[in-house]
């Protein structure tokens, strides 16, 4: 039900196939996200349209809100929010770290209180596998704990846990329609991270991913992270790294051996007035826009370059529409899917290796010098 073909490699960058119950995803690819089941400001027509083919929904958001047992009753995340394609869920560690007003780790779980009404509740692996199976989505994490990765006495410690619970997850989960993905973790400690990485790659699970980045240390310190990690992680199974959604962090992921990318920016800056551009992330809001009857991105083919103005695009801003936020989300989500496609072609054609500094060179003006993890909105 679940297979990874490689399909090339250029350099360490692959290009695959990953066969899932509701698709099969051409990687590497990009997940936008979809917390709370949608993409803010989009119908699944118009995130489908862009050229996205997976999703990243919420584990921790979705069982405060509906509810996960309500999700199961209503035939599952595919029906409810009518997306025919694959779902990816996270297993809410994160956010139960990040969001929760108050939290109490222990060996067996998390208690929480609920960041929207202060109520109490309980997360164990067990009870992460069991609301991700309510929840049908076709990959499914298994239950982590996050930490300051320059902590390092406590990142020992996280990491262990996470490593338990792991096995405790696996053991856990009953359906056999589901991929489950063991996360990597470690902070930004060189011998804690291939420690980790050795661990999660001896589960045997169908996937893995690569959490605990993109937490705000530098770019130099992820890639270095990703080096030791890739290196370690089996070459015939998909690669994940949460939370990840620049163009130029994409590329240096793609250059380090990673298949899975999702990242809540393209849709938060387009609601804060932001377009990715191959000459720099822009804001629309500038006056310096007034007038400019260019599209966002004259290289790029999604509806919004096709068919309105920087000028009315600003008119939107202003005037308070709403519109604005969803064309600019339809544009930044597809440049970043058009830039898999071409990416993935380049592998296939073992170009990429040769493109990537002009890539580099192109996007760069569209990241940030700390890396800031955003898996939920």
């Amino acid at each position: 039900m679940f297979e990874f073909t490689l399909e090339a490699t250029c350099g360490r960058a692959r290009a695959g196939r990953f066969v899932t119950p509701h698709g099969t995803l051409l990687t590497p690819v990009f997940a936008p996200v979809g917390t709370q089941a949608t993409v803010k400001m989009l119908t699944p027509a118009q995130v489908e349209e862009a050229g996205a083919t997976l999703i990243l929904a919420n584990t921790y958001h979705l069982y405060l809100r509906p509810g996960d047992e309500r999700i199961r009753r209503l035939g599952g995340l595919h029906r409810f929010m009518n997306w025919p394609h694959p779902i990816l869920t996270d297993s809410g560690g994160f956010q139960v770290f990040s969001l929760a007003a108050t939290r109490r780790v222990d060996d067996d779980g998390v208690t929480f209180k609920s960041h929207i009404d202060g109520s109490l509740h309980r997360f164990t692996p067990e009870k992460a596998i069991a609301i991700q199976e309510n929840l049908g989505a076709d990959i499914i994490m298994a239950f982590d704990e996050c930490s300051d990765p320059y902590d390092r006495a406590y990142t020992r410690i996280a990491m262990e846990r996470t490593h338990r619970w792991a096995e405790r997850c696996l053991q856990a989960k009953t359906r056999d329609d589901q991929a489950l993905f063991g996360i990597v973790q470690g902070g930004i400690d060189p011998q804690l991270r291939a420690e980790s990485a050795r661990f999660i790659a001896s589960l045997d699970t169908p996937g893995i991913a690569i959490g605990g980045l993109s937490v705000g240390e530098t770019k130099e310190e992820t890639h270095a992270m990703l080096d030791i990690v890739t290196g370690i992680l089996p070459i015939n199974k998909p690669r994940y790294l949460m939370g990840v959604g620049t163009p130029e962090d994409i590329l240096q992921g793609v250059a380090r051996g990673i298949d899975i990318f999702d990242c809540v920016l393209p849709t938060r800056l387009a609601r804060h007035h932001a377009a990715f551009s191959s000459q720099g992330r822009i804001n629309l809001r500038s006056a310096i826009y007034s007038d400019d009857e260019r599209p966002v991105d004259e290289a790029c083919d999604c509806y919004t370059c096709r068919h309105f103005s920087r000028a009315y695009l600003r008119h939107l801003i202003i005037a308070g529409e709403w519109l604005a936020g969803t064309l600019l989300s339809i544009h930044n989500i597809r440049t970043l899917t058009r830039l898999m496609e071409e990416i993935r072609q380049a592998i296939l054609d073992g170009t990429f290796e040769q493109r990537l500094p002009e890539w580099l060179h192109r996007w760069q003006g569209n990241a940030k010098r700390k890396m800031v993890n955003a898996e939920s909105e």
